[in-house]
């Protein structure tokens, strides 16, 4: 049986996007990126691709989850920007390309328990490529910010 402290302080960063969606993917492709570095072994990386309910068993598995994912929103595309919602209304609108939004998955986490603790961070994009899987060159070049944010959060958080 794993000790407890152990389960408290473990980490997930998920990616969530369609790499068949060019900018839409940024999730994933942060991953890809976070994959070359180098980590405490309670974080955990994981591609959660286009989301879905098989998700489900990794949010009620970790207590804190660090979320990485598209939005189209009012911003400059590539922009960065870090929630930490409470809610399933705090995060926002589902992109079409998703399974399942995040609202829905947080929807039937809360049902089935416990929310971790958990911070979500956006890329802006402009739109979605269907059909292109290389990211457009702001969102590529927000990779390395992106890699940072999560440095950084996890530095606050060990």
């Amino acid at each position: 049986m794993r000790n407890y402290k152990q389960m408290k302080n473990r980490i997930l960063i998920l990616g969530i996007g369609n790499v068949l969606m060019g900018d839409e993917g940024v999730g994933v492709h942060s991953i890809k990126e976070l994959e070359k570095e180098s980590f405490p072994e309670n974080v955990s990386l994981l591609d959660g691709g286009t989301g879905g309910f098989h998700l489900l068993e990794y949010l009620q598995s970790y207590p804190k989850i660090i979320m990485i994912d598209a939005t189209m929103d009012s911003k400059p595309a590539g922009t960065i920007s870090v929630i930490k919602p409470k809610f399933a209304s705090d995060f926002p609108k589902s992109l079409s390309a998703h399974d399942i939004g995040l609202r829905d998955l947080i929807e039937s986490t809360a049902v089935l328990g416990d929310l971790p603790e958990m911070y979500l961070i956006t890329v802006t994009i402009d739109n979605i490529q269907s059909m292109q899987i290389e990211l457009s060159e702001k969102i590529k070049d927000s990779l390395t910010a992106v890699v940072e944010k999560v440095k950084e959060m996890l530095n606050n958080m060990l």
